[in-house]
């Protein structure tokens, strides 16, 4: 069977990442018999200059968004989509926009316990944030997120105090960046090609097929 790494570069305040991801494992369901995928998530703020403390959340993105009209045709635009792909998006209780660095930070943490362990703590922020209006900026929810997911309590509430791994995420970020990552969800497939967007997952199981292809072809020759 193939294998095939993806690198995610994501947001944890994006919805469209939280739609990507759904999408994503529907695409992988749909190879598994066929093509391995190992997932890993990368770091990206859509707000990194939002202060710890957050912002009032619908007035920030109804500004960003040119108005409350547009942000609430745009709710409902993706309330649309995640409701075909299992997520109930209620943006009307999230209040706080916050700044998701502590966030990745415990992405960072929960990847270098297991795949498993960071897939757990991304499906958790997601739904924390999108789907019940939690603040996931604030220590005491990414405390409880942790500790569901089966990370240690003390380690994470240490970890947190302190500014571990600060400097690695914001260099990922920048190393995004850098690359040309403008906009999230983005995904790189074996650290060769890319794909941005919340994709139809049947456009991002083809890509995988194509990819597990042309990886056997390249096999092959070199045989």
């Amino acid at each position: 069977m193939d294998r095939i790494t993806i690198d995610l570069v994501s947001d944890v305040v994006c919805p469209w990442c939280y739609l990507g991801k759904a999408r994503l494992e529907l695409a992988i369901a749909e190879v598994q018999d066929a093509v391995s995928v190992d997932i890993n998530w990368r770091p990206y703020q859509l707000n990194p200059d939002y202060p710890p403390e957050g912002v009032d959340h619908q007035v920030e993105l109804a500004k960003k968004l040119g108005g409350k009209d547009n942000m609430d045709r745009a709710h409902a635009h993706l309330k649309a989509l995640g409701a075909e792909v299992g997520i109930a998006f209620d943006f009307e209780a999230i209040k706080l926009g916050p700044n998701t660095l502590d966030a990745h930070r415990l992405i960072h943490w929960a990847g270098q316990e297991s795949r498993e362990m960071q897939s757990r703590v991304v499906d958790a922020l997601f739904k924390a944030n999108f789907e019940e209006g939690r603040n996931i900026g604030d220590p005491a929810v990414l405390l409880y997120i942790a500790t569901g997911a089966g990370l240690s309590r003390p380690v994470i509430e240490s970890l947190l105090a302190g500014d571990a791994d600060v400097n690695h995420v914001l260099s990922e970020v920048d190393a995004a960046k850098q690359m040309g990552v403008n906009g999230v969800p983005f995904f790189i497939f074996d650290q060769q090609y890319a794909v941005s967007g919340a994709q139809p997952p049947a456009e991002l199981a083809n890509a995988l097929r194509e990819i597990a292809k042309a990886k056997a072809e390249a096999l092959r020759n070199l045989n």
